[in-house]
């Protein structure tokens, strides 16, 4: 048996020790946030938090971070308030969200460990693959999160978890119901 601390909460996985990561936290946990890419690390869909570390879950098994704190998107922030969250919606960097649970997560470790990340840091930090291309906005939107996080800056909280879409397009125009 495995045990680990999975968005605070103490888990004891009954699988095979060399179960990877990913699959544990997404089979046996439901937690369906980090996301299966490509299996080999490159992707990043796959990034949680293991003891402030952005780690490809798909790369490590279960036994190598028995013990460890894990954070995935879904432990993240309950209310969507996380600053790299915020940033990325008030950024527009999200378009099909199939590899933003793991640039979220790589970049909340980021800001978590520096909390004034460079250009350049960040670049050599958010290594994820995007199809999408988001990258033109990714940077801004970490270095505006890393000042939300350091209080230089304010971003009003998106929409609540469970809020009906209608309820959800006031708040935004080019979404609002035509009369």
């Amino acid at each position: 048996m495995t045990k680990l601390t999975v968005n605070n909460e103490a888990i004891e996985y009954r699988l095979d020790p060399a179960t990877p990561l990913l699959w544990a936290l997404r089979d046996a946990s439901n937690l369906t946030g980090a996301k299966y890419g490509c299996g080999t690390g490159a992707c990043g869909a796959c990034t949680v938090d293991v003891d402030g570390r952005a780690v490809r879950s798909c790369q490590v098994t279960i036994a190598s971070v028995e013990g460890s704190f894990v954070t995935t998107i879904e432990g993240l922030s309950r209310d969507r308030a996380h600053p790299v969250q915020l940033a990325m919606l008030a950024e527009n960097v999200v378009q099909c969200g199939y590899c933003i649970p793991g640039i979220v997560m790589a970049a909340a470790v980021l800001i978590k460990n520096d909390r004034d990340p460079s250009e350049a840091k960040i670049r050599q930090s958010i290594t994820n693959l995007c199809r999408c291309g988001v990258y033109p906005r990714l940077v801004e939107a970490i270095q505006r999160a890393a000042r939300v996080a350091r209080g230089d800056e304010t971003l009003a909280a998106g929409a609540r978890p469970g809020i009906e879409p209608r309820e959800a397009a006031r708040g935004v125009p080019a979404l609002a119901p035509r009369p």
